[in-house]
């Protein structure tokens, strides 16, 4: 028994099918072949960002691969079910009647139809040839980092850095002119306003794999600044400050709500999104088929349903079910979704899990990176466990369209709770945003605001601009979507290099190197133990020293990995305010 599933690339409206087989002996014509897939760590697919919407397989793909080709099928309600019996040694089938108004039932289902002569020829090359006739190229899985704020201090250092690695990087900005003047005429930019969601165009953030958020309200000396803001830049000297331009609530919260909700399904989420089944209150179905061997002559019958409480803890779940038969050279049952109106964008994801419960037969789950009918699908085969729910979790598989050492003719059923896109273990940051340190004191009680930072003592004047920094964060750590949130305190243009103190609970003051600040950015994206936390980050140099790096003598580059795994979990600073309730 086999159970498959595809779904199709970026270019065009794509689909997820999922089909299910019982496999005969007669014939390679009924079988497909199942890849090697390396590394998976909970199903057997790998899911590359190769297009915004590919459900694609890892690069290299295995050696040899079969182009199967779907029949196709329909959905049927009441199903009389022939007695289970285990089939041993050769299989001879017997021949019964064909039932023709279910062949055309079967074709009308689906919203493309093969052709008679393509379909004629698909059974004819399963007959005589079940090999690969086309090889399968290789697929991109790198992904575009975004910067958000990239012409900033932080932002522009960000860009060079990630350029200079080889990554691939698409800037956010609001001016043109002066992103192409400062970064080169050859940046990847989209202009848009974070303060502004109709800026923020879906097809803007196709490829972005992950986000670094320099973005910040503007702040200057009351009595102005030089062009490039030279007097707020040098980090150190005093200036009375004020808010230019947009109100930190526009640009720290409401800007920050709209850049979430603009990447969030280009970026993923850290539990992964449901593409099929029943989870609490979040439910989600799809349009399924029958698709039997009633399309090559055979009389197997399928279908699919929804039973209310035939999932896990009494819940619904979809249950696909009926029976296999050997007449007339047959043997498989499956059931396939209609192509997607819309595509799905799984992009962002590493694999696919689901979550069944066994029967103790062997099934087939196949992706497809094409709306066509008859195109390349990409499959693997796994064992169920008897009146068990399971997660499929693939680790290798076989390569050899043989017949199914496991096949049993007579009745089966697959009930399938979920069906859920899933970011593999372990998990790195996919947004990295750049705040402040101080954002939880304004509010703290007992704080001594005297020997604070000027933007702690003057949080209101300038617009309560720390509360709503640290609202802003808060939208990232509930947004579902791994983070790692980066407190700095007061920036300089000094070089980075120089010793480091990272801390949580927001306590700590002192001055760091925006270069320093862009590297511990770039650092974390590729850091599972950066996933997820917040934490505030200062240069062992004082105030009273500046800090210089001899061309001749550099610092050697630092492991940044050797400062995240001494972070912990939750630790926000917050846990200082005693639930007290911010004053805006």
């Amino acid at each position: 028994m086999w159970c498959e599933m595809n779904a199709l690339n970026s270019s065009v409206p794509e689909a997820i099918f999922m089909e299910c087989h019982c496999l005969s002996t007669v014939g390679v014509a009924h079988c497909s072949r199942i890849p090697s897939f390396q590394g998976a760590s909970t199903v057997g697919c790998n899911l590359p960002s190769s297009s915004p919407y590919s459900l694609l397989l890892p690069s290299p793909l295995p050696n040899s691969f079969l182009q199967r080709r779907l029949e196709p099928v329909v959905y049927q309600k009441k199903l009389s079910f022939q007695p289970l019996r285990t089939l041993k040694g050769s299989i001879r089938a017997e021949k019964q009647g064909w039932d023709v108004g279910r062949f055309w039932k079967t074709l009308s289902f689906f919203d493309q139809l093969p052709s008679p002569g393509k379909l004629f020829a698909f059974l004819i090359e399963k007959i005589t040839d079940p090999s690969p006739s086309k090889a399968v190229k290789p697929m991109d899985t790198s992904g575009i980092v975004l910067v958000a704020g990239a012409t900033g201090g932080v932002g522009r250092r960000v860009v060079d850095i990630l350029r200079k690695n080889g990554q691939t990087v698409r800037v956010l900005v609001r001016n043109e002119e002066k992103a192409r003047k400062m970064l080169g005429e050859d940046i990847d930019l989209i202009v848009g306003d974070i303060t502004k969601a109709s800026t923020l165009l879906p097809e803007y953030f196709k490829g972005v794999k992950s986000v670094i958020n320099a973005v910040s309200v503007i702040v200057g000396p009351k009595e102005g600044d030089t062009p490039d803001r030279a007097k707020y830049s040098q980090g150190i000297k005093f200036f009375e400050p004020e808010i230019k331009g947009d109100s930190p609530e526009t640009v720290e919260f409401i800007g920050m709500k709209n850049l979430i909700s603009a990447v969030k399904e280009s970026v993923g989420l850290r539990s992964g999104k449901l593409v099929f089944g029943f989870e609490d209150n979040v439910s989600r179905e799809l349009p399924w088929g029958a698709l039997d061997d009633v399309v090559m002559g055979g009389v197997s019958a399928s279908g699919f349903e929804i039973d209310p409480s035939g999932g896990e803890n009494g819940r619904p779940a979809g249950v696909f079910r009926g029976f296999v038969s050997t007449a007339n050279n047959g043997g498989f049952a499956s059931i396939r979704t209609k192509n997607f109106s819309i595509p799905e964008d799984l992009s962002a994801y590493d694999g696919l899990e689901l979550r069944i419960k066994g029967d103790g037969r062997r099934y087939k789950f196949m992706l497809r990176t094409s709306r066509d009918w008859d195109t390349v699908a990409y499959t693997i085969g796994f064992d169920t466990v008897k009146d068990q729910w399971q997660s499929l979790m693939f680790s290798k598989f076989e390569y050899d369209g043989k017949l199914n050492p496991t096949f049993v003719e007579g009745p089966f059923q697959l009930p399938i709770s979920t069906i859920r896109a899933y970011i593999k273990e372990p998990i790195t940051p996919r947004f990295v945003h750049v705040s402040s340190a101080g954002v939880t004191r304004p509010d703290r009680p007992g704080l001594d605001l005297t020997k604070q930072p000027p933007a702690v003592r003057m949080n209101k004047e300038l617009g309560f601009i720390l509360t709503y920094k640290l609202k802003g964060e808060d939208l990232i750590r509930e947004s579902g979507i791994p983070y790692t949130i980066v407190r700095p305190c007061a920036l300089t243009e000094e070089p980075a290099g120089a010793d480091l103190i990272f801390d949580q609970g927001d306590d700590i003051t002192g001055k760091i190197s925006r270069e320093e600040v862009a590297k511990i950015c770039i650092a974390a994206l590729g850091s599972p133990y950066a996933c997820d936390k917040t934490f505030e980050v200062k240069s062992v140099i004082p105030f009273s020293e500046p800090y210089t790096v001899d061309p001749e003598n550099p610092p050697p580059e630092k492991d940044y990995d050797v400062y995240f795994q001494t972070l912990k979990d939750g630790i926000t600073g917050k846990e200082s305010l005693e639930q007290t309730p911010f004053s805006v």
